[in-house]
């Protein structure tokens, strides 16, 4: 005879994937570390660790889709704890994105010396912000708006298959914005090694296209499982998580687009034009106007 239950919480069977997804964790930094010190082993124990760590969170996800859609453990103060954590997941990653922001914002605003006092730094050639930049905004709001669509076409209970457009256009969207990224990445004029310019841009730029290439994986698993009836108008909160990671990713495509491409090119004017604090050739402490 089972005791009786006196609270709305769900309280989960033992389990070894949080120990093991600790030890995959525990292999991808090594092997990372390793790769990066040039071990010849370093990229093989990377390789296994994310490949591990991918393994392991698919079936300790589909455990939780499990419980929640097939085992009605999800109740409504589960619900808001999932909701919850995700919503404290995106604000992890909102300062994440912060300290990057911060270390572009600090040495372009007091260029130091050693990158000739300007920014961007003398001799970088710097993308045009009104052409790829420029059409992966409009690609990736409109995903954007494309996902909304299909969250309030879902909790009206109209048409799947209207959700099903919206969520094919949405994937589309994603897959073309991340290739258009790696084009832009191959066709750049500098390089991640080009100096603390090209260092914080692909660092912003990279690991914003990683989480938007995770964000179009998160979407595609919610297609899925909406195409096995996963969701209801009352219950969906896998798509609703997927929506808000979406749309926390368009907010950092803006500012990186306002702030790194469009601020950032209209910094690089000519070097003559810049009143220099610093006399670099003597090196001597004292105002230097530039005036032709």
């Amino acid at each position: 005879m089972s005791a009786k239950k006196y609270h709305p919480f769900h309280l989960v069977d033992p389990s070894p994937w949080p120990f093991f997804t600790a030890l995959s964790v525990l292999y991808t930094t090594t092997g990372a570390v390793m790769y990066m010190h040039s071990y010849t082993s370093g990229f093989l124990l990377l390789s296994f660790g994310i490949l591990l760590l991918i393994l392991i969170a698919s079936i300790w996800w589909r455990d939780v889709v499990r419980e929640g859609t097939y085992e009605g453990r999800h109740t409504k103060a589960v619900e808001q704890g999932l909701a919850l954590g995700m919503v404290l997941f995106i604000v992890s990653e909102i300062m994440f994105f912060f300290a990057f922001f911060w270390a572009y914002f600090h040495i372009s605003l007091s260029p130091a010396i050693e990158i000739g006092s300007t920014w961007p730094p003398h001799g970088i050639e710097v993308l045009n912000p009104w052409k790829i930049p420029l059409l992966n905004t409009a690609i990736l709001l409109l995903s954007g708006v494309t996902l909304t669509c299909a969250h309030y076409t879902l909790v009206l209970g109209e048409n799947r298959g209207k959700i099903l457009i919206y969520l094919f256009w949405t994937i589309f969207l994603g897959v073309i914005f991340t290739l258009f990224q790696i084009y832009e990445y191959i066709e750049a004029p500098f390089s991640i090694h080009d100096g603390v310019y090209g260092s914080v841009f692909f660092i912003l730029t990279g690991f914003h296209g990683f989480h938007v290439l995770i964000g179009t994986v998160f979407i595609i698993v919610s297609t899925l499982r909406f195409l096995a009836h996963h969701f209801t108008r009352e219950h969906h909160l896998g798509f609703e998580a997927a929506a808000w990671y979406w749309h926390f990713v368009d907010v950092v495509w803006l500012f990186l687009f306002i702030f790194v491409y469009c601020w950032g090119s209209a910094m690089d004017w000519p070097f003559e034009y810049y009143p220099q604090i610093f006399d670099i050739k003597n090196n001597e402490s004292k105002f230097i106007y530039l005036l032709s």
